[in-house]
C-alpha cells in the first residue's frame, strides 16, 4: 500500500504539474515575444529619429548614425537597415555595408512603413533560412515619410531563451514530484503500519482471541476513529459470544432438571396405567406440571433471546401512561392473591426506550413482586421524573421478605433464584436486566427498610439528555 500511495501521489503531483507548465510556457513564449518586438519598436524610433536629417538632406552616410547601428547590433543582436523613400538601403548594420544600395521595396513591411504604417510580426527569411522577428516604422520629416528603419531578430533566440527557462520550470516539476513522492513515503508508513496492525488484531481476532484489541491513540484521527469502531466491535463481540456460552451452558443445565423429571414421571405412568389407573393419572398430572415449567423456561429463554439480540435504536415512549396501563392489566390477579396494587404518575413521563421494552420490564417486576407478597401486602408502582438528572426513575416496591445487598446483585444473573421451591425460571430479571441495557437504562433491587420489602428500581433517560 505504501508504493501505491507513493506513486498516486506522485501521478497527481505529476498531472498537476504538467497542467501547470505546458500553458505556462505558451504564455511565456508570448510574453517573451510581445517583450522584444516592443523593445524594437522603441529601439527603431530612436533610429528613425536619429536618421531623420540624413535621409532628408541625400548628403550620403553619416558616420556617426553608423557607427551607432553597428554598436546597436552588436548590443542587441538585431540586424538594422535604413531605407530612403524609394526603397533603396543606405545604411545597414552589417561591417561591410554589403547590402547599401540595394533596394527593399520588395518588402512588404518596407512598402508598409513607407506609406506610413507601423508594421511587426514574424516572417520566413528565405536568404538567411531562418525565421525573423521584425519591427518597421517609417522615418517622417514633418508630414511627408522620407524612409524608413527596420529592424530584425532570429525568432530561434526566443525560442531558446524560453526553452531555457522551461527547462528550469521542469527541473523544479521533477523536484516536485520526487518530493512528493518523499512525503507520500512519510506520510503512508504511519498510516500503512496501523492498518498493518489493524489487520493483525482482526486475524487475531478472527483466529478465536477474543481479547484482541488495537491501540485507539495512535494514527491519523480517522485510523483512531476506525481502531475504537473496531475495539467497540470486538467487545461486543466478544460480550455476546460470552453470553452466547454462558446461555447455553444455564439453559442446557435448566432444561435437563424438567425434561429428567418429565421422562421419570412418563415412565412411571406407563408401569402404572394398567396396575393403578389413579396414580397413573396422578403421575400424568405430575407430568403435565412439568410440562407446563418446561414451556415456561423456553417462552422466558426466547424472551431473553430478543433482548440480546434487540438491536433495534431507543425510541421516546411515555412511560406514566406505560405504568398506569401495565397496572391497569395486572389488578384482576393481584385481587385474586388479595394483593393491593397501587401506582403513582405524573400526567407523563417521556423516556426513552426500545420497541416494547418498558412494558416488559413492568410486566417482570409485577410478576416477582406478586410471587413473594402475601395476602394483604401493597404493591407499589412509582414513576418519578428526576429534571435535575434529565432521567425518570420507575420503583416496583413490594413487602415480600426481600433480599440481602449480596443477593440483589445476583438477582439479576441467569437461572439465579433466592429459593428452589419456586415456580419461577429465574430469568425475569435477566431479562428486565438486559431490555434496560438495550434502551440506555439501568436496572437495581435495593433492600427496603425497616419494614421489609424490595425496591425494584429502573432509571430511564429523559429527551433532554438525548
Amino acid at each position: 500500500m505504501r508504493w501505491r500511495l507513493m506513486a498516486a501521489f506522485m501521478a497527481v503531483t505529476f498531472v498537476v504539474v504538467v497542467v501547470q507548465d505546458v500553458p505556462l510556457g505558451n504564455y511565456l513564449m508570448q510574453v517573451e515575444r510581445e517583450r522584444i518586438t516592443t523593445s524594437l519598436e522603441r529601439d527603431a524610433f530612436l533610429l528613425a529619429g536619429r536618421s531623420e536629417d540624413t535621409l532628408e538632406a541625400r548628403t550620403g552616410i553619416d558616420p556617426a548614425l553608423a557607427a551607432d547601428t553597428r554598436r546597436y547590433h552588436r548590443a542587441s543582436g538585431a540586424r538594422v537597415v535604413i531605407v530612403d523613400a524609394d526603397g533603396t538601403a543606405v545604411l545597414t548594420s552589417d561591417d561591410d555595408q554589403s547590402s547599401a544600395g540595394a533596394s527593399y521595396l520588395s518588402r512588404p513591411e518596407i512598402s508598409a512603413a513607407l506609406s506610413g504604417q507601423i508594421t511587426s510580426g514574424q516572417r520566413r527569411s528565405d536568404s538567411l533560412g531562418t525565421d525573423l522577428l521584425y519591427v518597421t516604422v517609417p522615418v517622417l520629416s514633418g508630414e511627408s515619410v522620407v524612409g524608413a528603419v527596420r529592424l530584425t531578430y532570429p525568432a530561434q533566440v526566443v525560442t531558446d531563451q524560453v526553452h531555457r527557462q522551461l527547462r528550469m520550470l521542469w527541473l523544479v516539476a521533477g523536484i516536485t514530484v520526487l518530493l512528493a513522492g518523499i512525503v507520500a513515503v512519510l506520510v503512508a508508513g504511519p498510516v500503512t503500519r496501523r492498518l498493518q496492525q489493524l489487520r493483525r488484531t482482526t486475524e487475531q481476532l478472527a483466529e478465536g482471541d477474543l481479547a484482541a484489541r488495537t491501540p485507539e491513540h495512535a494514527g491519523a484521527p480517522e485510523i483512531r476513529s476506525l481502531a475504537r469502531s473496531f475495539n467497540r466491535m470486538a467487545d461486543r463481540l466478544e460480550y455476546l459470544l460470552r453470553q452466547q456460552r454462558a446461555f447455553a451452558g444455564d439453559a442446557s443445565h435448566q432444561l435437563r432438571t424438567p425434561l429428567t423429571a418429565l421422562r421419570l414421571r412418563l415412565d412411571s405412568a406407563a408401569d402404572l396405567v394398567e396396575s393403578d389407573p389413579d396414580a397413573a393419572r396422578s403421575t400424568l398430572a405430575s407430568a403435565q406440571d412439568e410440562a407446563l415449567r418446561l414451556q415456561h423456561i423456553i417462552d422466558a429463554l426466547l424472551v431473553l433471546s430478543r433482548a440480546d439480540d434487540a438491536g433495534t435504536a431507543p425510541q421516546q415512549i411515555d412511560l406514566a401512561e406505560i405504568a398506569r396501563t401495565r397496572v391497569e392489566q395486572w389488578a384482576p390477579l393481584a385481587d385474586e392473591s388479595d394483593v393491593r396494587l397501587t401506582v403513582t404518575a405524573p400526567t407523563a413521563a417521556p423516556t426513552f426506550a426500545v420497541p416494547g421494552a418498558a412494558e416488559q420490564i413492568i410486566d417482570n417486576l409485577l410478576d416477582n413482586a406478586l410471587a413473594v407478597s402475601d395476602p394483604g401486602s401493597t404493591i407499589e408502582v412509582t414513576v418519578a421524573p428526576v429534571a435535575a438528572a434529565d432521567v425518570v426513575d420507575l420503583h416496583v416496591l413490594d413487602q415480600g421478605p426481600g433480599l440481602s445487598p449480596q443477593d440483589c446483585l445476583r438477582a439479576f444473573d441467569r437461572f439465579w433464584r433466592a429459593r428452589t421451591d419456586t415456580e419461577g425460571s429465574g430469568l425475569g430479571l435477566a431479562i428486565v436486566a438486559q431490555l434496560a441495557r438495550a434502551s440506555g437504562a439501568t436496572a437495581e433491587l435495593l433492600p427496603r427498610t425497616p419494614n421489609g420489602g424490595l425496591d425494584a428500581h429502573v432509571r430511564f433517560r429523559a429527551p433532554a439528555c438525548r
